[in-house]
């Protein structure tokens, strides 16, 4: 039946042992086939409900239903550490207790489906982000669920892939449930919206599409600003006349009594006014005083048909030279960005002494053992307190309470703002940005842009993101494709 309920929560209340709330009476019911985006800042529980729905946590109290045992599949954002050496076969091998005797059938079918082709033998780890992201849509599609979860699936995903994606999306006919930044992405196939208020840890069902639903809860935040402004000024003018009857005595002490009550409940009636998360302060990435031929680049590893094969480039990049490395995914810009820092490949070189603030969009530079404290101390130049170091790293929104946390244990957003902090407190002399803009929350991409573009030093760079391309200069661009 089309309209069955296939998901539905009721009155459920959620919180970690710190006893900080979540969720407060979260409501809400998903349909059979429904296109669902899930939606709110960051922090607000979005991961939690994902948690949740696949049985991993359990609510403090509330009920959550899901019709007839359906199946649940789930798209991470990132493929898990461990299951990087594992090969293609094997990573798809762990989607089941027993694994099937056609096996190599259904992964067959499931990497068609993702406008993915890739040999069974290749290691996970190997594979471009891009890829990963295919994969990882892969891996939840051959457990064949009735629910379909995904987390930020356009991440790593050039334009090809988005689009590819998008179009799976709007054909397949089970219910997906998605939480994604990509405003363009959503609003091609999203019939509703599950908002999650970080404040008030309540959730709202509204039914449209995305930029639809994004206009209705705009408009709403407007309307309940205009009534606290009306209500405050009845407030204010009755807290004049209290004031004025309180001294006058008698009856006209009562009267002033009986407006306070009246007061008081006024004030009760004011509206909660949704408050949008915060955005990261402005920040600049102090430069190392260095000059020289900072990078050069003479031969670069591409992958054609799954083989790699060098090609002869000419780049040598200066203090303030600016390089941006394109082409489809899978081709190695990646890898060839791991090459330059790790010093693993002839024909690509760092001047030695050169300061490197590297930017790894799989977090590879972070120690998801270390606590965030140890993880910011650990990059300091010299010269920096630990009252700068905090000051810097609460200016990305990096506070107090997270600093006994370990890393591993933050949100995927807040490790991409740990790792910025990080730049700015190690004052690079060359930045190298892997798809800077993944997993991080869209209000704040224009500050980092600004903050990138203001940059005095060498910055190379990959992004699929043409907006935050766009707000950027550079001077050059490596288009591996093109080789």
């Amino acid at each position: 039946m089309a309209e069955e309920v296939i998901l539905r929560f009721d009155d459920i209340n959620f919180e970690y042992v710190h006893k900080k709330p979540i969720l407060a009476g979260a409501d809400f019911s998903v349909r059979r086939g429904a296109k669902i985006t899930l939606m709110g800042q960051n922090g607000a529980g979005k991961s939690t409900i994902f948690g949740l729905i696949k049985g991993e946590l359990k609510p403090k109290s509330g009920r959550l239903s899901i019709t007839n045992g359906a199946t649940i599949g789930t798209a991470r954002q990132t493929i898990a550490r461990e299951d990087l050496p594992l090969t293609v076969l094997a990573y798809f091998e762990k989607a089941f207790a027993i694994v099937p005797g056609n096996i190599k059938s259904r992964i067959s079918k499931v990497l068609e489906a993702v406008d993915f082709d890739i040999p069974l033998d290749r290691i996970v780890g190997d594979l471009s982000g891009g890829q990963q992201a295919r994969l990882l849509l892969a891996y939840a599609l051959i457990q064949d669920p009735d629910i379909l979860l995904l987390d930020e699936p356009t991440n790593n995903l050039d334009q090809k892939g988005i689009d590819h994606l998008i179009t799976f999306l709007v054909m397949y006919d089970k219910t997906v449930i998605v939480i994604s930044h990509d405003a363009d992405f959503l609003n091609c196939f999203t019939e509703g919206v599950i908002y999650l208020d970080v404040f008030t840890h309540k959730t709202e069902l509204y039914v449209g599409d995305y930029y639809s639903v994004v206009e209705e809860i705009n408009q709403r935040v407007e309307r309940e600003i205009m009534k606290n402004a009306q209500l405050e000024k009845r407030i204010q003018d009755r807290k004049e006349k209290v004031n004025f009857f309180a001294n006058k005595g008698g009856k006209m002490r009562k009267l002033a009594q009986k407006m306070k009550a009246e007061t008081e409940e006024l004030e009760e009636n004011k509206v909660d006014v949704r408050r949008e998360d915060k955005t990261i302060r402005k920040f600049e990435i102090p430069v190392q005083d260095i000059s020289g031929e900072i990078v050069t680049l003479k031969k670069v590893r591409v992958i054609k048909n799954h083989e790699p094969i060098f090609k002869d480039v000419d780049k040598v990049l200066g203090k303030k030279d600016r390089l941006l490395i394109t082409g489809p995914n899978g081709i190695g810009k990646s890898t060839l960005l791991r090459a330059l820092v790790g010093g693993t490949q002839d024909g690509v070189s760092i001047m030695p002494g050169v300061t490197v603030g590297y930017y790894s969009q799989d977090f590879s530079t972070l120690d998801f053992n270390d606590k965030v404290f140890n993880s910011l101390q650990s990059v300091l130049a010299d010269g920096i307190d630990e009252q700068t170091m905090r000051a810097v790293a609460a200016g990305f929104l990096i506070t107090g309470d997270l600093m006994d946390n370990k890393v591993g244990d933050l949100s995927e957003g807040q490790k991409g703002l740990l790792s910025f902090a990080r730049l700015v407190l190690m004052q690079p002399g060359l930045l190298i940005l892997d798809e800077p803009t993944n997993h991080i929350n869209f209000r704040h991409l224009p500050v980092i842009a600004e903050a990138i573009n203001k940059y005095h030093g060498t910055i190379i760079m990959i992004s699929h993101m043409p907006d935050f391309i766009k707000e950027i200069k550079f001077n050059d661009e490596l288009d591996l494709g093109r080789l």
